[in-house]
Order: structure tokens, then C-alpha cells, then sequence
């Protein structure tokens, strides 16, 4: 969703395509491993059709295709390498510890583990969030895009987010961007 967000707040034109992640076929019927082996999401195929994955690479790509959306610093200032540190924080320390909630094979001590190591990864963003209305500052970042898409799956695996009240006001400020609920609705998640 983190890039879908960021597509519609660059204004880029764009035509998705949804994806079975249980039987890896496209909407089309295709084998969507042919298109990413790795057989995840997401992947944007470019035009002349280079494949480009990973999601804080794709958020990256498309917010340097835009820079007008004001989504990324520019590429060779310390503001980049701090948005490519968030960005690298978000997919390895929260994206990650969430990764397994969803896994019904993972044990009660391991699920454990995981929301104790997410209660510490979100007081760090609760620290972030103290004297800024987003992760870098005063302006929405992709950065922000890709943190609203993993909290929200707080509520699918039941991790209680509710003591973070920095975090709360981001999530609602965020969530409230057109871009986001244009996003939401064209992920089925909000009508």
C-alpha cells in the first residue's frame, strides 16, 4: 500500500494489478514469480520493462520521478541518508518483527518476543513524532507512507499501539491525506 500511497501523491499515472500471494498468480492469470522470483510485493515494471522491487527502493524511485511531491529529500543530502535510515528502519525493524504475527506456525513465545520487540521500535517513533508532524519534519514523506502501511497492521495481529500518543495523532494526520484514502480505497480497505 506504501507505494500505492505515494503513486497517487505524486500524480504519476499508474495501473495496478492485484496478486494472489497464495498462489502467485496476477489478476491476468500470470505467474507473478516470472515477474518478481523473489514472490513478494511489490514490484513496479518500468515502461521498457525493468522490474524494480523492494519497497523502500520503489518509494525512492517513484518520489525522484516526481520531485515536485517534495516525497524525498534530494539524492547527496544528509536529509536523504536520513530519510534512506528511517526507511531502512522501518522495513528492518518493523516491517520484519510484524512479518511473523502473520504466520499462524509462529509459537505464542515467538509472537511474544515480537510485539515486545515492536513496543521498542514504536518508542523510538514515539520519540521521532515528539516535535514533528512527520518522520522527517513538517512535510510528508515517502517515509511516512511506508510507517502508516505496516502500523496499520497493528489491529490484524494484535499489537495494542494505543500507549503511543504521538503516534496516534501522526496515524490519524496521515490517514486522513487524500492520497492515503484514495489508497486505502483502492486497496479495498476503507469504501
Amino acid at each position: 500500500m506504501a507505494s500505492h500511497i505515494v503513486l497517487f501523491e505524486t500524480s504519476l499515472p499508474f495501473t495496478t494489478e492485484r496478486v494472489d500471494m497464495r498462489t502467485k498468480l496476477t489478476a491476468g492469470g500470470a505467474d507473478f514469480n516470472q515477474v518478481n522470483p523473489k514472490g513478494y510485493v511489490p514490484a513496479l515494471e518500468l515502461k521498457d520493462g525493468t522490474v524494480l522491487t523492494e519497497g523502500p527502493a520503489i518509494l525512492q524511485f517513484l518520489a525522484d520521478l516526481a520531485p515536485a511531491s517534495n516525497l524525498a529529500p534530494a539524492n547527496g543530502t544528509l536529509e536523504r541518508y536520513e530519510l534512506i535510515a528511517l526507511l531502512n528502519f522501518i522495513a528492518t525493524e518493523i516491517h520484519k518483527n510484524f512479518s511473523p504475527l502473520f504466520d499462524p506456525q509462529t509459537g505464542a513465545d515467538a509472537q511474544q518476543q515480537r510485539r515486545t520487540a515492536l513496543a521498542k521500535r514504536y518508542a523510538y517513533i514515539e520519540q521521532v513524532l515528539s516535535d514533528k508532524d512527520f518522520l522527517t519534519g513538517a512535510s510528508f514523506t515517502v517515509a511516512d507512507a511506508y510507517l502508516f502501511t505496516v502500523s496499520n497492521w497493528a489491529g490484524r495481529v494484535n499489537v495494542d499501539l494505543s500507549a503511543f500518543r504521538n503516534l496516534q495523532a501522526w496515524l490519524a494526520r496521515v490517514g486522513m491525506r487524500p492520497a492515503v484514502q484514495q489508497a486505502m480505497r483502492a486497496e479495498g480497505l476503507v469504501k
